[in-house]
């Protein structure tokens, strides 16, 4: 088995094992994210490949291989950008029950006034 092969997450581009950020993008690296299963570990984790799944692309993949990780990545980005999205917009419980009870409390209000 040969040696896993690691990818720049920002711009698909290869990057040596050891480097701290992409010799294309710039981008820095605090972790790596095994694009099979998205486990997230440190470099030395992966010596081997992914230790969850045990995802390595080695040099004898596919020669497209970077293309699908690019695919991929923006696949899951967009993924967790609606994700994040979703939580921005629901609100606490907490505030839909307090919000019933105030027009409950207006409209009961209402009534006692109307019927007095």
């Amino acid at each position: 088995m040969s040696e896993p092969r690691f990818f720049c997450e920002n711009c698909g581009a290869e990057v040596p094992r050891d480097e701290e950020k992409c010799p294309e993008c710039g981008k820095r690296f605090a972790s790596v994210r095994c694009p099979a299963c998205g486990f997230i570990g440190e470099v030395a984790h992966f010596k081997g490949g992914c230790p969850r799944c045990g995802y390595s692309m080695t040099a004898d993949s596919p020669s497209n291989a970077k293309t699908k990780l690019k695919a991929k990545t923006k696949r899951s980005k967009k993924t967790r950008k609606s994700k994040e999205k979703e939580t921005e917009a629901s609100l606490p419980l907490w505030i839909y029950i307090l919000a019933g009870a105030g027009f409950t409390a207006v409209f009961a209000a209402l009534l006692f006034m109307i019927f007095e």
